[in-house]
């Protein structure tokens, strides 16, 4: 992990693959992932942690299914949302994003309960930023 300021566009521009985040640095216990999406995700919930998303570029729609009713939020670039813990959601970028994310160092992409991971989305933890 770098010890030096990490220019997020150099990070972005390290790799390709859609709906893999790379871990820029840690704080505390917390990883630093950013993330390039297209197209759907899938429905998951992290049980003990929240979920929080920065657009860096593009627009990202994060739908959400809560007790009263299932809503879509739009989130353009410049915009932050955290999905509260226990909040079964499906973030979907029709256009492509780029995005920050943060939450605790271990928490897997498709959160403690999800449906079937499609091959386009990587059920990971994080990868190491290579720069």
């Amino acid at each position: 992990m770098s010890n030096g300021p990490i220019p997020l566009s150099k990070a972005l521009a390290s790799f390709d693959a859609l709906w893999s985040p790379r871990v820029v640095t840690r704080v505390n216990d917390y990883d630093v992932r950013i993330a390039k999406v297209e197209g759907e995700h899938v429905w998951h919930v992290h049980d003990d942690t929240d979920e929080f998303f920065l657009v860096l570029d593009g627009e990202l729609r994060i739908s959400l299914r809560e007790p009263d009713a299932e809503r879509t939020v739009l989130l353009p670039q410049g915009t932050a949302f955290t999905v509260p813990r226990g909040t079964e959601h499906k973030p979907h970028a029709p256009f492509g994003a780029a995005i920050l994310m943060f939450e605790p160092s271990g928490t897997l992409t498709v959160g403690d309960r999800h449906d079937e991971v499609p091959d386009h989305v990587d059920a990971t933890t994080g990868h190491m930023l290579g720069i």
